[in-house]
Formats: structure tokens, C-alpha cells, sequence
């Protein structure tokens, strides 16, 4: 019995060394991609002609790839990075104030280390979560064009296929919706805040976006926000 288990355990150490290895060198792809000459060309742009509350910090400036725990059940797609937070920061809502929402909810509820994501060497672990979106590179005006989209759509199917554990995705916003549908071969249902679509072993949960025209407005309350992720720690136990 001692023995099984040992070698069950060893199994799993394997695999999951195997996924680290693929999300790595996928990453890796992801950073140097140039596929989208429009995007491309901007988040340099914005890297070089920063704004001035960040004058005096060096942008990153690259296509993003997700990050979390290998492990995970829980997927999170967002749309984009922000163009001065992810595209700034070099990790996805980090510096901004949609990172603010989600990192904070995320520790309450258990999925993260610390309560602020603030820049990628800022200690923030993922446990049981793992955070991606349909699109790489902060487009203009957070409108990505449908042709960006299709390019893009690649890096998200490979990254759903290495992380095994997946069994409910929660998706930031329509666009993240529409691209979670398309990874799982599903026509979408009519979008919402907290609503669940269910389609084999796959849940897919939906949320507003928590980005300042939905928490500022008021379109997205914060007891809104918790909800969902309250149900999304129900669904991932």
C-alpha cells in the first residue's frame, strides 16, 4: 500500500512537472508573438510613450501569458491586458485597478497569497486558480478586432490543454465568454453576471468585468463581484 502510494505520488509529481515544462515553453511563444501587427506596434508604442503617473518606470511592453497554478481547477479568462497595468507591469491584472478587484477578492475567498497585485515580483502565489485571457496584448481601447481574436484564440486552447485539471472557467466580460464557448465547442447562451452554463465535465461561470466603467458606474457591486466567486470556491472544492 505504502509502495502505491509512493508511486502514485511520484506519477504525479511527473505530471506535473510535464505541464510546467509545456506552459513554459508555451509562454515562452506567447512573449516574443508578433502575429498582430496592429497590437504589436501599439503596446510598444505605449511602453515608449508612457503616461505620466509612470514616467519613471520601464514598461514591459509584450504579448502576456497566463500564470497560477498548474494545478488549478479554476481557469480565469479575462479580455485583455491593460495597456497601464499588464502591458506595464508584465503580468496579467497587475498595477491596475481591475487587478485591484480581482486580487482582493481572490484572498478573501482563498484563491491567492496576498490581497494586491501590484507587480510580478510582489509575492502573489495562486492556489487552485490560474488566470489567462482571450487576448495577449492590450488593444486600443480594450476593442480587439474579431481577426486579433482568432490569432490569439491558439495560446488560450493550448494553455486549456495543459492544465488537465480545469473543470470551471469564469469569464471576465462577453469576449471572454464568447472565447471560453469557442475552447469548449459550444454556441454562447445570452451573457450575464453570475449566471452558469454547464456542458459536460466543464462548468463555465460568468461575471461582469471588473473594470472601471462596470465598478464605478456601479454596474458591478462588490457584493456582485463576491458572489460569484463564492460560487466559483463551491463549485472548484
Amino acid at each position: 500500500m505504502k509502495l502505491k502510494d509512493r508511486e502514485g505520488s511520484l506519477l504525479f509529481t511527473i505530471k506535473q512537472i510535464f505541464s510546467l515544462t509545456k506552459i513554459l515553453a508555451l509562454n515562452k511563444k506567447i512573449k516574443n508573438c508578433t502575429k498582430c501587427p496592429r497590437l504589436s506596434q501599439y503596446i510598444r508604442d505605449v511602453a515608449k510613450n508612457k503616461v505620466r503617473r509612470f514616467a519613471n518606470e520601464n514598461y514591459y511592453g509584450r504579448p502576456l501569458s497566463g500564470f497560477g497554478d498548474i494545478k488549478a481547477k479554476l481557469l480565469i479568462v479575462g479580455l485583455a491586458p491593460a495597456a497601464h497595468g499588464g502591458n506595464r507591469t508584465g503580468r496579467m491584472f497587475t498595477g491596475d485597478s481591475s487587478g485591484d478587484w480581482l486580487a482582493k477578492i481572490m484572498y478573501k475567498k482563498g484563491f491567492s497569497s496576498i490581497s494586491s497585485s501590484l507587480s510580478k515580483d510582489d509575492g502573489l502565489v495562486l492556489s487552485n486558480a490560474y488566470i489567462t485571457a482571450a487576448v495577449r496584448c492590450a488593444p486600443p481601447q480594450n476593442k480587439p478586432t474579431k481577426e486579433e481574436l482568432e490569432t490569439c484564440f491558439g495560446y488560450l486552447q493550448q494553455e486549456f490543454e495543459i492544465l488537465k485539471n480545469i473543470t470551471v472557467i469564469l469569464c471576465l466580460g462577453k469576449i471572454a465568454y464568447d472565447a471560453t464557448c469557442k475552447l469548449v465547442n459550444q454556441k454562447p447562451g445570452k451573457f450575464g453576471h453570475n449566471k452558469l452554463f454547464e456542458y459536460g465535465t466543464i462548468k463555465i461561470l460568468t461575471s461582469y468585468h471588473p473594470s472601471k466603467q462596470n465598478t464605478q458606474t456601479g454596474r458591478l457591486t462588490w457584493k456582485e463581484w463576491s458572489a460569484v466567486f463564492s460560487r466559483a470556491k463551491r463549485l472548484t472544492k
